[in-house]
């Protein structure tokens, strides 16, 4: 199947659905082990692409919690909402509205799938980035777990017959913030030379897959869902299981994808 969207936001089988102000809360007071462990490896890779006094920020920072582990001095946090965390409210990620070659670099954390133009989304972060500059990329991976998931959960959908390319087409609902089409990191990434084909100004330095069991068994970061606490060291071994079988097997089960682009 080529296309599947839940029937609404009410069908989401997880819970609080877009919820960040309550998420930002259980994640400082919980503190969970299971979701803070997902969450330092999903952001603490980049920190080997971030000079200690570089200047960048992240578009869609949601909870704004990468703050905890973003090892860098002018990192600053943006979305677009006016959430008293943020360090910058109401940034749309297509219009930014910052100044051209202002950004050593820029996290966008399982962000792109939410964006209703993909391409007008790189072209934003190509001119406000610096030459050489870095866009450091967390996304879904639409692997065949992942696929099964969202339709167990309903949480999200997505659709493999769009072409993301195309800076007129729409990819998601562009009047809904949590509208989501899961495939379009697959759609962007899978092929790296059709992707530098229509972004030759940008090179991809890294790219990489992650997560399953980890991330299956996270609560969520900001809908919520069930799950089995465990201690450090267990998730620890969870995680060299999950990088074997999403190294040997991404199509199937890497739920995630790390990836770097390099403005030229």
């Amino acid at each position: 199947m080529k296309k599947y969207k839940p029937e609404n936001h009410e069908s989401n089988r997880m819970k609080h659905e877009g919820d960040t102000s309550r998420a930002r809360k259980l994640f400082y007071q919980k503190k969970s082990n299971n979701l803070y462990f997902l969450l330092k490896h999903r952001f603490t890779w980049m920190n080997d692409f971030i000079p200690q006094n570089s200047v960048g920020i992240e578009v869609g920072a949601g909870t704004g919690v990468s703050e905890e582990f973003i090892n860098s001095n002018n990192f600053k946090t943006t979305d677009y909402a006016d959430n008293e965390w943020l360090d910058y409210k109401m940034i749309d990620a297509l219009n930014t509205g910052f100044k051209n070659n202002h950004f050593d670099y820029i996290i966008s954390s399982n962000m792109i799938h939410h964006v209703p133009y993909p391409s007008k989304f790189f072209d934003e972060m190509y001119r406000i980035l610096k030459p050489n500059g870095v866009l450091i990329i967390q996304e879904i991976n639409c692997s065949f777990f992942m696929r099964l998931l969202l339709k167990t959960m309903r949480h999200e959908g997505y659709d493999y017959t769009i072409d993301v390319f195309d800076r007129n087409l729409i990819c998601t609902d562009e009047n809904d913030l949590w509208s989501a089409n899961c495939a379009i990191p697959n759609l962007l990434f899978d092929d790296k030379i059709k992707f530098h084909l229509h972004f030759p100004n940008f090179t991809i330095i890294e790219y990489r897959f992650s997560e399953f069991f980890n991330f299956i068994n996270s609560g969520g970061v900001i809908s919520k869902t069930i799950y089995i606490p465990l201690p450090k060291i267990i998730l620890k071994v969870i995680k060299h299981i999950d990088d074997f079988l999403v190294s040997m097997f991404p199509s199937i089960f890497a739920l995630q994808r790390q990836i770097v682009l390099k403005k030229n």
